[in-house]
């Protein structure tokens, strides 16, 4: 098929999947029938009501009537925005094995290649310092070794990953429960058109389409479907982030989870998840090595071995990637060094920070060190939250 009909294809297949009445289920018989969305347009009545219901036929037959094929697809185009229908090369291969696949989906930005490694970075829309630190270590890392995160642009885990991830240079995709012209929620603005220049924004809806409640649970499928892993940062023990990992099980996905403290209502569902069988995430040099299985694309070496890796977390997978000898080597000033190597995802006080460099034998004044506090925290090395400060992007 050449270009011309690939695009001519995807124009046909935009004015059938915007027909009222006609959903997945009825367009893939469409389409196994008489093998193109335009044999479809151009199909007699008769051969239609075989494979329709008479209130379908009645709802293809008057937009047919008046329908402006290629105007139309050409304003989606003008929006910035393109279908890839389940026949089209640039399709995701990935969501062709899925059953209750997408027949298309509409696409801002640029799909990465089928080869390069990917892994859905979840977890809670309300998540807790821990988890946020542990979602930014995680996601930069993978995009530092060449992996694309996929995520569902929402509050929480999935947001901060995905910031993180371009932040790191990397690539990610975010599948929306609304059409892919919106951006929800609001306030992640400027990371949705951040994704759109490095990633893709991907949505099964047609444009406009409003974000509801009942359409987010549909598009996790799509999370689960596009990456070869699962990655759960943070969840509650009843969490619509578990909804995802169902649907990645019944995929034949493997599912690895953040472990946390028993006492952690944000952690409990993970905690259970790998008493279930999923995979404890102790660093991302471990979903690194698990990746190569699933990838001809090979991950780029990231700072340190996954051994280093737990002896410098102190067996735990918190930031492993985020490395001391790294930080070392590009912070030569023994202050700056000291207290980057404190901070973690525990927000600490100038003061009790102090305390601490000056029992380690570090010296410096309390004023040295705010000043300090003040530039990394520019720098995004740090963040403050009120008077205390927490270990920033690596």
């Amino acid at each position: 098929m050449g270009e011309m009909e690939i695009l001519k294809e995807r124009a046909f297949f935009h004015w059938l999947y915007n027909i009222e009445g006609i959903g997945r289920k009825t367009i893939r018989r469409l389409m196994d029938a008489v093998g193109s969305a335009e044999r479809v347009f151009y199909l007699e009545e008769e051969k239609l009501l075989l494979l329709l219901s008479p209130a379908q036929q009645k709802k293809l037959l008057e937009t047919r009537s008046r329908a402006r094929i290629r105007q139309e697809y050409e304003m989606i185009r003008n929006r910035g925005m393109d279908l890839y229908p389940a026949s089209d090369p640039l399709y995701p291969k990935r969501l062709l094995p899925v059953p209750d696949r997408p027949e298309a989906i509409y696409v801002k930005g640029k799909l990465p290649q089928e080869q390069i490694p990917a892994v859905a970075v979840i977890g809670a829309r309300v998540c807790s310092a821990y988890g946020a630190y542990l979602a930014e270590q995680f996601a930069a890392a993978l995009a530092s070794a060449g992996v694309c995160t996929i995520s569902g642009l929402a509050r929480g885990i999935d947001g901060i990953g995905q910031r993180a991830a371009l932040q790191a240079g990397g690539t990610t995709c975010a599948v929306l429960g609304c059409g892919a012209d919106i951006c929800y929620p609001p306030e992640n603005r400027q990371l949705y058109d951040r994704i759109e220049r490095q990633g893709a924004i991907i949505s099964e809806y047609p444009p406009g389409t409003p974000p509801k409640a009942g359409l987010f649970p549909q598009r996790n499928r799509i999370i689960s479907a596009l990456a070869d892993l699962v990655l759960v940062i943070e969840a509650r023990e009843k969490s619509g982030t578990l909804i995802t990992v169902d649907m990645a099980l019944e995929q034949g996905k493997e599912v690895w989870a953040v472990p946390g403290r028993i006492t952690d209502e944000l952690s409990r569902g993970c905690n259970r998840l790998i008493w279930q069988g999923a995979s404890p995430a102790l660093s991302p040099a471990a979903l690194l090595e698990e990746l190569q299985k699933f990838s001809a694309f090979p991950c780029r070496e990231t700072a340190g071995s996954e051994s280093d890796g737990r002896k410098k977390a102190g067996g735990t997978g918190g930031g492993t990637d985020r490395t001391d000898a790294g930080r070392i080597s590009s912070d030569a000033d023994p202050l700056r060094t000291a207290v980057l190597d404190r901070l973690d995802f525990s927000a600490v006080s100038p003061e009790r920070l102090y305390e601490e460099l000056k029992a380690s034998g570090v010296s410096c004044s309390l004023t040295q060190l705010m000043q300090l506090l003040v530039e990394l925290a520019l720098e995004g090395r740090c963040v403050q939250e009120g008077n205390r400060f927490r270990a920033g992007m690596p």
